[in-house]
């Protein structure tokens, strides 16, 4: 049991039954009544973010989350198909818990499964990953006075705006936490 006043950010509690991330905290002092503390929470399990309000010395139960390397096999079905880089143990995902992270897997893509007590939890994607343009309309010449872009598709099927310039079969580098085009490869 840890105290709701030493949570900082980046922290793993659980709480009625629920595993929550910290996100933020707020402490708030006032001299007619006791500590209250806000925290900003994500909840691990179905990802919802919502504030919780405790009063100070309250207590959450500490959570150890295990994070352990595996890679991204293929797709079957319903469900992601995933091995352990140490044990080559394979496991599989409903694909209904990774609609974000899917766009941005490929084939003997290296990510980190959360898990605990034996519960997956998520997976952790790099923070950039590299994809192919597969579809993408030519760039209209001398278009370049503002910042035009267009629609690519990506090997993965996922849609991105990308520059003018950018053509199919090329390599791109995207952000996995907004989605967005970073550079070229």
């Amino acid at each position: 049991m840890i105290q709701v006043n030493d949570l900082k950010p980046g922290t793993s509690f659980a709480y009625e039954n629920e595993i929550f991330s910290v996100l933020d905290i707020m402490h708030n002092k006032t001299a007619m009544r006791g500590m209250i503390i806000k925290v900003k929470v994500k909840n691990l399990r179905n990802g919802v973010i919502k504030e919780m309000t405790f009063t100070g010395g309250d207590k959450v139960e500490a959570v150890h989350l295990d994070k352990k390397s595996h890679q991204y096999l293929y797709s079957d079905g319903d469900d992601l198909v995933f091995m352990d880089n140490e044990t080559y143990e394979q496991i599989s995902i409903p694909k209904e818990r990774l609609q974000w992270e899917i766009n941005f897997l490929v084939e003997n893509q290296d990510v980190e499964i959360t898990s605990y007590q034996k519960e997956i939890i998520g997976i952790s994607l790099p923070v950039k990953v590299e994809l192919v343009v597969k579809h993408t309309d030519p760039g209209v010449r001398g278009d370049t006075a503002t910042k035009a872009t267009k629609e690519a598709v990506l090997e993965t099927g996922y849609i991105v705006k990308v520059p003018l310039f950018i053509n199919e079969g090329e390599k791109l580098i995207i952000r996995t936490d907004t989605g967005e085009y970073d550079s070229r490869a």
